[in-house]
């Protein structure tokens, strides 16, 4: 699917419509002193079974593609929901 790299949408923190600009959702690195990580890490550690069964066989094929919205005027940041697709190309619009 192609994407524009530019798209004019609503902005929440000017509260109008403005031009934003559009890139791919990545997730960050993961804290190891996150509560939560520790959490993991205390419940995976010594012997005996996983914390979690062993995915046999995938269910899906895709993943869903999160946009990440930057308006140009203030900078604020916006997710758009993920939708579920194989190939997803950020474009040009002229």
């Amino acid at each position: 699917m192609k994407v524009p790299r530019e798209i004019r949408t609503y902005c929440p923190k000017c509260r109008r419509y403005t031009v934003h600009t559009v890139t791919l959702y990545k997730h960050g690195k993961r804290r190891s002193l996150a509560a939560g990580q520790r959490r993991y890490e205390a419940k995976c550690k010594g012997y005996g079974s996983k914390r979690k069964p062993e995915q046999k066989r995938f269910a899906k094929t895709t993943k869903k593609q999160v946009l990440k919205l930057t308006c140009k005027e203030c900078g604020y940041t916006l997710h758009r929901k993920g939708i579920r697709l194989k190939k997803i190309e950020l474009v040009e619009v002229r």
